[in-house]
């Protein structure tokens, strides 16, 4: 495996605690993949109602900003990578309570959204810290790339797989059988973790100081409010295409096809982008990536069917990693060259998701609001162009940003003393 990492990243030097990072995401990706999108159709197939999925997605995104403060803590307390533990064990709760409960998940949906928004809070808080420390500006457009290519091909065999198993058991056995596999997956990847340097943090917990360098930061401010806006868009986005597909087809197997030729073409444009795409052509990719998604919503809004959502999945499998791989290292970049970034890489991190998810609820509560107001049928599509500009938005919040240490090797002491 190692090997071949190395292979696709030629030149470029990689470390084992890199090298584990990209597995341990890779596998938490195929446990998500296989489960989580059926978790929104089991749930809307209780109710069929939009507007009680919604309230689990909320819930989702107001617990994770919370657990995200949490674990920012509790990383300066203990090592980041037992925090991250400490999210999988939720993950692992979470599913094994949809399973219990049956039939009856339906009726705990703040239950099951507030336990989801906690693993998802610890695990992120912990593998974002790591993704900062681990990889430096010259691997992380190769580490984001890559970690897409897995992600992509877990989007590939995971809902196809699971689709073919619900399709071919009774439904509960289904779901059981894929619901086991992922809590398998997890604990691999626990396993893993402990092979991980540990890596401990010192100091006080300064989140509100971080919060409030933005005053004086203007990179950070940018940042800060581009990913607000790409929560705006993914808050609502992130589930409602999923049940779509469902409803039009009436088929799981139908959801798990979406997946395999969405994720199909994302591993290819994830690959393409992570190992081609110069740090200088970021901007460019970030604007063409968004324009990309935004018009992509214009295939599915007014007419769904199965194949339009073919073709918006498509579209959005090209436009995401050309707008993900170069927004996420330069995000890092803007961390990195931030007050005291060594010592106060956590606070960063735990802001930066703070504005993200409140981006999240904005989006799920303007939806709630359109449904309740005008009904699915016209309330759903409307909405979803309103807050389908959210990627695209991120290109106006970056677009004057010019660090000129990026490519360099960061320093963090230096750093810190040039910002103080």
């Amino acid at each position: 495996m190692k090997k071949w990492f190395q292979t696709v990243a030629g030149d470029l030097e990689l470390s084992k605690d890199l090298n584990l990072l990209l597995i341990i995401g890779g596998l938490y990706s195929l446990s998500i993949a296989l489960s989580n999108t059926f978790v929104n159709v089991y749930l809307w197939k209780q109710s069929g109602e939009f507007i009680h999925l919604a309230i689990y997605n909320l819930t989702v995104v107001i617990l994770q900003p919370l657990a995200f403060i949490l674990a920012g803590r509790w990383a300066k307390k203990i090592d980041r990578v037992i925090v991250l533990r400490l999210g999988v064990t939720f993950l692992s709760i979470f599913f094994f309570t949809v399973l219990f409960l049956g039939e009856n998940a339906g009726k705990y949906l703040i239950v099951l959204g507030g336990i989801l928004g906690i693993g998802y809070g610890f695990y992120w808080l912990s593998f974002n810290v790591l993704t900062f420390e681990i990889t430096e500006p010259e691997t992380r457009d190769f580490f984001n790339g890559f970690l897409g290519i897995l992600n992509s091909f877990a989007g590939m065999i995971g809902p196809i797989s699971a689709g073919f198993l619900i399709t071919r058991m009774e439904k509960l056995v289904g779901y059981r059988v894929i619901f086991a596999i992922s809590l398998g997956l997890f604990l691999t990847a626990v396993a893993l973790s402990f092979f991980i340097k540990r890596r401990s943090a010192k100091g006080q917990y300064h989140l509100r100081k971080v919060f409030q360098i933005r005053k004086q930061y203007a990179d950070w401010k940018k940042i800060l409010t581009a990913h607000f806006f790409q929560g705006l868009r993914e808050g609502s986005f992130i589930f409602v295409i999923s049940v779509w597909v469902y409803v039009a087809t009436g088929s799981e197997m139908a959801l798990g096809t979406y997946g395999l030729i969405a994720s199909g073409v994302s591993f290819i444009s994830y690959y393409l982008v992570g190992r081609f795409l110069k740090p200088k052509n970021r901007k460019h990719a970030i604007l063409i990536g968004g324009l990309i998604l935004y018009a992509a919503i214009y295939i599915i809004v007014f007419d769904v069917n199965f194949t339009r959502l073919i073709l918006y999945g498509i579209s959005i499998s090209i436009a995401y990693p050309l707008l993900l791989v170069p927004y996420v290292s330069l995000t890092y970049d803007v961390i990195g060259n931030g007050w005291k970034a060594g010592e106060m890489r956590i606070e960063y991190i735990v802001i930066r998701e703070l504005f993200l998810n409140l981006g999240r609820i904005a989006s799920i509560l303007v939806l709630m609001f359109f449904i309740i107001v005008f009904g699915e049928d016209k309330g759903i599509p409307n909405a979803l162009m309103i807050l389908g500009i959210g990627h695209l938005l991120i290109y106006w919040c970056i677009r004057k940003m010019n660090l000129p240490h990026m490519g360099k090797k960061e320093n963090f002491s230096a750093r810190s003393k040039r910002r103080t």
